[in-house]
């Protein structure tokens, strides 16, 4: 975990966030990141501010929210406080679709399960097995 510095590379960023570089350069394209602040010598360097944000990126991205949908919320969270309750709203219609992909995995791994159950009754009674 980073802490005590004010300031990372990309290198570390991708290494925190687990994003790779190029993901990292999309998304500040396509303004999913605010624009990235840069040294001296003009290499980018993130806050904590940005990890923060890619790690709410990174949980959307990997319950399945679309691009579009990350740019929307981000576009409101840029907008300032009087756009809470469209956060809201947004992030509460993602929750109930992670919601219905929580419960639809459940559903496979009974099944899973059942099948584990069935095949550990033929070895337990010794069918099956050559």
């Amino acid at each position: 975990m980073l802490s005590g510095m004010s300031v990372y590379t990309p290198g570390q960023v991708a290494e925190e966030t687990g994003f790779s570089l190029d993901t990292l350069r999309y998304y500040e394209r396509i303004g999913l990141l605010e624009p990235i602040g840069r040294n001296a010598a003009g290499q980018r360097r993130f806050t904590q501010e940005d990890i923060g944000w890619l790690g709410m990126i990174r949980c959307l991205r990997d319950t399945g929210m679309p691009i579009a949908e990350m740019l929307r919320f981000a576009e409101l969270t840029r907008q300032g406080e009087h756009t809470i309750r469209d956060r809201i709203a947004l992030l509460e219609a993602h929750d109930r679709r992670v919601e219905a992909q929580v419960a639809n995995l459940r559903e496979k791994q009974t099944a899973i399960r059942n099948k584990i159950g069935y095949y550990r009754g033929v070895v337990g009674a010794g069918r099956g097995l050559s």
